[in-house]
């Protein structure tokens, strides 16, 4: 005979839990921890400051990344911690960019953060707005 478990209704869960499972589900890649720290240093930014990682409405295809540096963490932060760097994502923002890579590209076609994201259904041109 099996088991029922009973799941718990939308009200049952918190925030917190529904993104559990999501804690390390965004990476950087070795050179993209190298070019932060490098904007780090030559910025003066303190290691007390943390990536500021998010999504939000707008660009071509309706969403845009952003990215900066923030001193707080905000109470619905998730943070995550590659190789000591602190990264600060808000809740909304993490429903988008789950499994996202965050890479550092320095070849022909230009020089910036790239956002390897499985989630965008359409990207622009330009590689800074998406449709999920």
């Amino acid at each position: 005979m099996s088991e029922v478990m009973e799941m718990p209704s939308l009200e049952e869960t918190t925030v917190e839990q529904a993104f559990t499972d999501l804690d390390n589900e965004i990476t950087l890649s070795d050179k993209a921890v190298s070019e932060v720290r490098k904007i780090m240093e030559a910025n003066k930014i303190p290691d007390t400051y943390g990536l500021r990682v998010g999504v939000k409405g707008g660009g071509c295809s309706g969403l845009s990344y952003s990215l900066g540096f923030d001193g707080e963490q905000r109470e619905n932060d998730k943070v995550i911690v590659k190789d000591d760097i602190r990264i600060f994502i808000d809740t909304k923002s993490l429903f988008y960019l789950s499994g996202t890579e965050l890479d550092f590209t320095d070849g022909l076609n230009g020089r910036g953060f790239v956002f390897n994201n499985p989630n965008a259904t359409k990207t622009c041109g330009c590689g800074s707005s998406f449709g999920a």
